[in-house]
């Protein structure tokens, strides 16, 4: 009779002690498959070894779980779910059979009766068994899960596990910032905290002990989701929500390989370590890879690269003799104060459009050439060498075309200008930025009214304004006669000049 000096227990029959003593002999697999439970026909059951079967068997079904005891290495938990629409009997005695029908392991049970829907009164009822074995090495601990039904709280426990494992962790109130006490109610970051609130601790000086911690009046526990190897692994993430230093951060574990928990020293870094705060208005002093000295690219440009090629200079350099310039120099401001001849850098090193600025700093003319086999050419066209005056500026360009060099800008090239063009020759010309020419010549009328025409070496584009005949300086007459178009013994166009007055003749016209 059941009373309160009533005993249950589990044990194996003598074909489970048989059957286990097999699997540690020979290290075959035992599986236990199924459960079965019965009314006993309503007595009180003692379990005994030489059970093959249960008193009143009325269920028998696969185990929804088999397991060890987390507490008890010998010990083996069984499990079955007894859904609400099976029942209307007592439970008085339970059953373990293995893959081969056998009945393996028997107990007793507290007199329990499970209802059906039908009688008013339904639940889902949980068996189990716990019973010690010698040993649960071999025996195999698997459970078909499309057979079996699982309980709430293994799910909501399997759930939990598997949350636990993310690397995506809950966030914690503040973050330590530097080595604490793991004990008490401490100020963090300028926060008070409360029991139970979340801590990442990372500034230990043991770092093996940094963490999630969970703060408490005592000694501070790990957060229940950070407390196992398997929950702690590299690239563990966890948001900081106050602080006066430290809050909206992300942290990031950065320890790599596997993990023992306590042993192994963990690293946490904030996600953002180098970059500007996610609120701040402005970048704050960033920085970048300066891109090669020519790179056209879509390379993010630095201050240094823009100051290189601005017009500005990147740089200045001095030479005090006869200097073979290189493409270190191109976009710099070259100073040339003693010596007589530089010569521009091998063009093919050179980007076209690549400039470099060089002003003769000495007194005497500097002469400007390139290397064998490069070319340089001036603004009216011509080709070779250039003259830099004493206290000029000359802009040297690199051309398109291959191997070739230009003289751009610089008040060294305002003699090369077409708004500047000059014949300097005993018939000559000049012409001004306003568009005014200046021309002059040579003639000689040896008889009078032989009609002798002087032609212009440039047509005035627009209007011939006036001629000045004087005598020649080499030996002419002198008449010192000024005469323009309509004077009588003289006629002029926009491009000739005509007299017949006898003499050696300097001819200046004057034009547009």
């Amino acid at each position: 009779m059941i009373d309160a000096n009533s005993q249950f227990f589990a044990i194996l029959t003598n074909v489970g002690m048989a059957k286990q003593a097999n699997a540690d002999a020979l290290g075959i697999p035992w599986k236990i498959t199924d459960m079965g439970v019965g009314d006993a026909n309503n007595t009180d059951p003692i379990p005994n070894a030489a059970q093959t079967q249960l008193i009143n068997e009325w269920r028998r079904r696969p185990l929804n779980q088999l397991k060890v005891d987390p507490a008890n290495p010998a010990v083996l938990i069984a499990e079955q779910v007894i859904p609400a629409d099976e029942g209307g009997k007592w439970i008085r005695e339970i059953g373990l059979y293995d893959i081969d029908g056998d009945l393996v392991a028997v107990a007793n049970c507290a007199p329990s009766f499970k209802p059906v829907l039908s009688q008013g009164s339904g639940r889902t009822q949980i068996v189990r068994m716990n019973f010690i074995v010698t040993s649960t090495g071999n025996i195999q601990l698997k459970i078909d899960p499309s057979v079996v039904l699982a309980t709430r709280e293994f799910v909501e426990i399997r759930i939990q596990e598997e949350l636990y494992k993310l690397d995506n962790k809950q966030s914690v109130r503040v973050a330590t910032t530097e080595n604490i006490v793991r004990s008490g109610l401490l100020t963090i970051d300028g926060v008070l905290l409360a029991a139970g609130d979340r801590v990442l601790v990372k500034n230990q000086t043991a770092s093996k002990d940094n963490g999630l911690y969970i703060a408490a009046a005592g000694a501070w526990p790990r957060a229940l989701d950070a407390d196992s190897n398997a929950e702690v692994t590299s690239a563990l993430l966890v948001s900081v929500e106050q602080g006066a230093s430290l809050s909206d951060t992300r942290w990031q574990l950065v320890t790599d390989g596997a993990i023992v928990l306590g042993t192994t020293p963990l690293t946490f870094q904030s996600v953002t370590q180098g970059f500007a705060p996610i609120n701040a208005p402005v970048l704050i002093s960033p920085t970048a890879n300066t891109p090669l000295q020519f790179d056209s690219s879509k390379l993010l440009a630095n201050t240094e690269f823009v100051q290189r090629a601005l017009g500005s200079y990147s740089g200045q350099v001095n030479y005090v003799a006869d200097t073979i310039l290189t493409a270190a120099d191109v976009g710099k401001l070259v100073l040339f104060s003693v010596g007589t001849q530089i010569t521009l850098p091998d063009a093919s090193a050179v980007p076209a459009g690549g400039l470099i600025s060089i002003i003769n700093w000495g007194g005497a003319p500097v002469t400007v050439k390139v290397k064998t086999g490069d070319s340089l050419s001036n603004l009216a066209g011509g080709t070779g060498s250039i003259v830099l005056p004493a206290g000029t500026l000359g802009v040297f360009r690199r051309g398109l075309a291959v191997g070739s060099w230009g003289l751009d800008s610089g008040d060294a090239a305002l003699k090369y200008s077409p708004m500047f063009g000059a014949s300097l020759l005993q018939n000559g010309s000049h012409k001004f930025p306003s568009g005014l020419i200046m021309q002059w010549g040579n003639v000689n009328v040896t008889a009078v009214n032989t009609n002798s025409i002087f032609t212009f070496p440039i047509a005035f584009p627009n209007l011939l304004l006036g001629v000045t005949v004087t005598g020649n300086v080499v030996g002419g007459s002198g008449i010192g006669v000024s005469v323009q178009d309509g004077i009588p013994k003289a006629a002029a166009t926009n491009t000739t000049f005509r007299s017949n007055a006898t003499g050696n003749h300097m001819i200046f016209a004057i034009g547009y």
